[in-house]
């Protein structure tokens, strides 16, 4: 992300660049690295687990999002000045792009695959919810579910159910994995400088960076944590939700907010400081979720 952030300043990756590199990530490369993760995935042929990880993916976001409206209301936010974007921004985790390298390290394939649908679950709730509540709209676009990582998740699926996953071999696999391997590392760049961009764009908010990091780096962390401890779920569901409770705020209703009338700078306030502050906070809610759920790393 710090690469990403000093290129973009000495103009080596110019905002021209971006649309074209990140849509080969989301449409080619990232697809690719799903499909290759998902192949051969024991745990996706278990109904309960891909029942359990949409819902959980879905209703998630949806109390995320409770919880930041309530603390927006706390600090002050109002309708037409930002409660709205704050409440789904602080509500929504980072479930890819940040998420997908700290799973492979603690985990491995198996949880990265149940991550991805997982996330068909929260791309719902931001796609649907998420639209309603910034727009204050009653509609969506249902067409914005169509897309590369989704179809992918769906191929892998139904690849696994029918069992001839374990047919995708020899050079085909390996150019799909070759493919695949550099998305996360790109799109983790690409999102340093996206960062840097916003950086300005309006004047800091002292009470919007309390309220985010309430929401996002404490409140809903336990929530999460929470529901990993107390709810019948498979070991690979458990250590996805352990990492998606440290992670920080997503991006994507910074885009949301653009799009449909919101307050993109609140977002990008929210993205940054909860950023910045999982810096340290990440390592101490892995570990304490880590200890309270008895899960056992691979590094160990």
């Amino acid at each position: 992300m710090l690469g990403g952030a000093a290129l973009r300043k000495l103009r080596v990756i110019d905002k021209e660049h971006d649309e074209g590199i990140m849509r080969f990530i989301y449409n080619v490369m990232l697809p690719c690295f799903i499909l290759d993760k998902m192949l051969g995935a024991e745990v996706l042929k278990n109904p309960q687990t891909l029942a359990t990880g949409i819902a959980i993916g879905f209703f998630g976001i949806l109390a995320g999002t409770c919880f930041g409206y309530i603390v927006g209301k706390i600090i002050g936010l109002t309708h037409g000045h930002g409660i709205r974007t704050f409440a789904l921004a602080s509500g929504t985790q980072n479930y890819g792009f940040t998420a997908v390298p700290v799973i492979q390290i603690l985990w491995g394939a198996p949880a990265i695959a149940v991550l991805f649908v997982h996330n068909i679950g929260v791309e719902l709730a931001i796609w649907s919810f998420g639209v309603m509540l910034i727009s204050g709209e009653r509609g969506m676009n249902w067409r914005r579910l169509i897309n590369g990582p989704i179809i992918a998740v769906i191929l892998g699926l139904i690849l696994v159910s029918l069992r001839i996953d374990h047919l995708i071999t020899g050079p085909a696999r390996t150019a799909m994995s070759m493919m695949g391997i550099g998305a996360f590392p790109i799109a983790i760049f690409m999102t340093g400088a996206s960062i840097i961009d916003l950086v300005g764009t309006e004047r800091p908010s002292l009470k919007i960076a309390i309220g985010a990091s309430l929401v996002r780096l404490l409140i809903t962390p336990a929530l999460l944590i929470a529901i990993a401890k107390f709810l019948p779920l498979s070991l690979e569901l458990r250590q996805v939700l352990v990492v998606q409770a440290a992670m920080p705020a997503a991006l994507a209703p910074i885009l949301l907010a653009r799009l449909y009338g919101g307050r993109p700078a609140v977002a990008v306030q929210v993205v940054i400081v909860t950023t910045v502050l999982s810096l340290f906070t990440l390592p101490w809610i892995l570990a304490f979720g880590i200890r309270f759920l008895n899960l056992t790393p691979l590094t160990q």
